[in-house]
Protein backbone atom coordinates (compact mmCIF):
# COMPACT_ATOMS: atom_id res chain seq x y z
CA UNK A 1 0.00 0.00 0.00
CA UNK A 2 1.53 2.98 -0.88
CA UNK A 3 1.67 6.16 1.80
CA UNK A 4 -1.31 8.68 2.42
CA UNK A 5 -1.04 11.24 -0.89
CA UNK A 6 -0.27 14.81 -0.54
CA UNK A 7 -3.71 15.31 -1.86
CA UNK A 8 -4.73 14.27 2.13
CA UNK A 9 -1.97 16.30 3.48
CA UNK A 10 -3.31 19.79 1.92
CA UNK A 11 -6.87 19.26 3.92
CA UNK A 12 -6.35 21.15 7.43
CA UNK A 13 -8.66 18.95 9.39
CA UNK A 14 -8.36 15.14 8.41
CA UNK A 15 -10.65 12.58 8.21
CA UNK A 16 -8.62 9.33 7.55
CA UNK A 17 -6.55 9.34 4.49
CA UNK A 18 -6.80 7.16 1.28
CA UNK A 19 -5.91 3.53 1.37
CA UNK A 20 -5.07 2.03 -2.25
CA UNK A 21 -2.31 0.35 -3.75
CA UNK A 22 -0.86 0.77 -6.59
CA UNK A 23 -3.45 0.26 -9.57
CA UNK A 24 -6.87 1.09 -8.03
CA UNK A 25 -9.71 0.45 -10.20
CA UNK A 26 -12.64 1.07 -7.48
CA UNK A 27 -12.63 3.77 -5.53
CA UNK A 28 -15.24 3.48 -2.32
CA UNK A 29 -16.17 6.72 -0.50
CA UNK A 30 -17.73 6.89 2.63
CA UNK A 31 -19.25 10.33 3.74
CA UNK A 32 -17.16 10.92 7.25
CA UNK A 33 -16.07 8.08 9.16
CA UNK A 34 -17.62 7.86 12.68
CA UNK A 35 -15.90 8.14 15.95
CA UNK A 36 -15.27 4.75 16.65
CA UNK A 37 -13.47 4.82 13.11
CA UNK A 38 -11.25 7.56 14.24
CA UNK A 39 -10.59 6.59 16.99
CA UNK A 40 -9.15 3.49 15.84
CA UNK A 41 -7.96 5.13 12.68
CA UNK A 42 -9.53 2.28 10.24
CA UNK A 43 -12.28 2.67 7.87
CA UNK A 44 -15.33 1.26 8.98
CA UNK A 45 -14.07 1.04 12.42
CA UNK A 46 -17.47 -0.06 14.21
CA UNK A 47 -17.76 -3.59 14.57
CA UNK A 48 -21.53 -3.39 13.93
CA UNK A 49 -20.94 -1.71 10.58
CA UNK A 50 -21.23 -4.47 7.75
CA UNK A 51 -18.62 -3.40 5.49
CA UNK A 52 -15.73 -5.71 6.34
CA UNK A 53 -18.30 -8.28 6.49
CA UNK A 54 -19.47 -7.68 2.47
CA UNK A 55 -15.88 -7.37 1.81
CA UNK A 56 -15.55 -10.83 3.46
CA UNK A 57 -18.39 -12.49 1.78
CA UNK A 58 -17.50 -10.95 -1.95
CA UNK A 59 -13.58 -11.27 -1.67
CA UNK A 60 -13.23 -14.01 0.75
CA UNK A 61 -11.28 -11.29 3.09
CA UNK A 62 -11.77 -12.38 6.60
CA UNK A 63 -13.25 -9.58 8.74
CA UNK A 64 -11.16 -10.87 12.03
CA UNK A 65 -7.57 -10.28 10.42
CA UNK A 66 -5.80 -7.33 11.25
CA UNK A 67 -6.99 -4.22 10.08
CA UNK A 68 -3.20 -3.70 8.06
CA UNK A 69 -3.90 -6.68 6.61
CA UNK A 70 -7.40 -6.57 5.13
CA UNK A 71 -6.51 -3.14 3.63
CA UNK A 72 -3.67 -4.59 2.05
CA UNK A 73 -5.57 -7.70 0.91
CA UNK A 74 -8.55 -5.25 -0.59
CA UNK A 75 -5.98 -2.69 -1.94
CA UNK A 76 -4.43 -6.14 -4.23
CA UNK A 77 -7.61 -6.48 -5.05
CA UNK A 78 -7.77 -2.84 -6.79
CA UNK A 79 -10.19 -1.43 -3.94
CA UNK A 80 -9.46 1.70 -2.77
CA UNK A 81 -10.93 3.08 0.45
CA UNK A 82 -11.77 6.80 1.01
CA UNK A 83 -14.22 9.82 2.01
CA UNK A 84 -16.06 11.94 0.23
CA UNK A 85 -15.79 14.85 3.28
CA UNK A 86 -12.08 15.63 4.39
CA UNK A 87 -13.63 17.91 7.52
CA UNK A 88 -17.09 18.58 9.01
CA UNK A 89 -18.83 19.29 12.35
CA UNK A 90 -20.73 16.47 13.53
CA UNK A 91 -21.99 15.65 16.83
CA UNK A 92 -21.94 12.50 17.00
CA UNK A 93 -21.40 9.68 14.18
CA UNK A 94 -24.75 9.98 12.58
CA UNK A 95 -24.68 11.35 8.88
CA UNK A 96 -27.85 13.24 9.23
CA UNK A 97 -25.47 15.82 11.80
CA UNK A 98 -22.78 16.29 9.17
CA UNK A 99 -22.05 20.08 8.86
CA UNK A 100 -20.03 22.46 7.27
CA UNK A 101 -18.22 20.32 4.91
CA UNK A 102 -14.70 20.68 3.58
CA UNK A 103 -14.83 17.89 0.74
CA UNK A 104 -11.54 15.94 -0.17
CA UNK A 105 -10.02 15.82 -3.67
CA UNK A 106 -11.58 13.46 -5.32
CA UNK A 107 -10.80 14.60 -8.51
CA UNK A 108 -6.67 14.93 -7.98
CA UNK A 109 -6.95 11.66 -6.24
CA UNK A 110 -8.44 9.81 -9.55
CA UNK A 111 -5.88 12.16 -11.64
CA UNK A 112 -3.16 10.31 -9.50
CA UNK A 113 -4.92 6.79 -9.83
CA UNK A 114 -5.79 6.97 -13.72
CA UNK A 115 -6.78 3.15 -13.36
CA UNK A 116 -9.95 4.10 -11.18
CA UNK A 117 -13.02 2.56 -13.24
CA UNK A 118 -15.90 2.92 -11.04
CA UNK A 119 -16.79 4.97 -7.87
CA UNK A 120 -18.83 3.25 -5.59
CA UNK A 121 -20.66 5.37 -2.56
CA UNK A 122 -21.38 3.96 0.54
CA UNK A 123 -25.03 4.81 1.18
CA UNK A 124 -27.04 7.99 0.23
CA UNK A 125 -25.49 10.49 2.04
CA UNK A 126 -21.92 9.85 0.62
CA UNK A 127 -23.50 9.88 -2.89
CA UNK A 128 -25.37 12.95 -2.57
CA UNK A 129 -22.10 14.32 -1.36
CA UNK A 130 -20.07 13.62 -4.33
CA UNK A 131 -23.14 14.16 -6.57
CA UNK A 132 -22.71 17.84 -4.92
CA UNK A 133 -19.01 18.35 -4.53
CA UNK A 134 -17.04 15.74 -5.79
CA UNK A 135 -18.23 13.98 -8.86
CA UNK A 136 -16.48 13.22 -11.43
CA UNK A 137 -17.79 13.52 -15.65
CA UNK A 138 -17.59 10.51 -17.55
CA UNK A 139 -16.21 8.68 -14.51
CA UNK A 140 -19.23 5.74 -13.55
CA UNK A 141 -20.60 5.96 -10.14
CA UNK A 142 -23.22 3.84 -8.29
CA UNK A 143 -24.78 4.46 -4.76
CA UNK A 144 -24.83 1.58 -2.95
CA UNK A 145 -26.55 0.42 0.39
CA UNK A 146 -25.24 1.74 3.53
CA UNK A 147 -23.22 -0.39 5.61
CA UNK A 148 -23.89 1.56 8.49
CA UNK A 149 -25.18 -0.43 11.20
CA UNK A 150 -28.26 2.34 11.11
CA UNK A 151 -28.95 1.22 7.79
CA UNK A 152 -30.89 -1.95 9.31
CA UNK A 153 -33.89 -1.71 6.97
CA UNK A 154 -31.91 -3.21 4.31
CA UNK A 155 -31.42 -7.01 4.49
CA UNK A 156 -27.86 -8.11 4.65
CA UNK A 157 -28.24 -10.54 1.33
CA UNK A 158 -29.44 -7.20 -0.27
CA UNK A 159 -26.72 -5.66 0.24
CA UNK A 160 -24.11 -7.76 -0.55
CA UNK A 161 -26.54 -7.94 -4.28
CA UNK A 162 -25.95 -4.56 -4.25
CA UNK A 163 -22.34 -4.54 -3.23
CA UNK A 164 -21.43 -7.45 -6.02
CA UNK A 165 -21.00 -4.56 -8.48
CA UNK A 166 -18.08 -3.69 -7.52
CA UNK A 167 -16.61 -7.13 -8.14
CA UNK A 168 -18.50 -7.12 -11.21
CA UNK A 169 -17.05 -3.81 -12.43
CA UNK A 170 -16.74 -5.03 -16.28
CA UNK A 171 -20.49 -4.92 -15.95
CA UNK A 172 -20.50 -1.27 -15.05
Amino acid sequence: MDEPSDIHAACPFRGLPPVHGELPEVLILGSFPSRQSLLKKEYYGNKRNHFWQIIETLFDIDRHLPYEVRTFQLAKRGIALWDVICACERPGSADSRIRNTVPNDIAGFVREHPTIRLVALNGSTAGRLYHRFAEIPGLPSVTLPSTSPANAAVPFAEKIRAWKRIVDRDEN
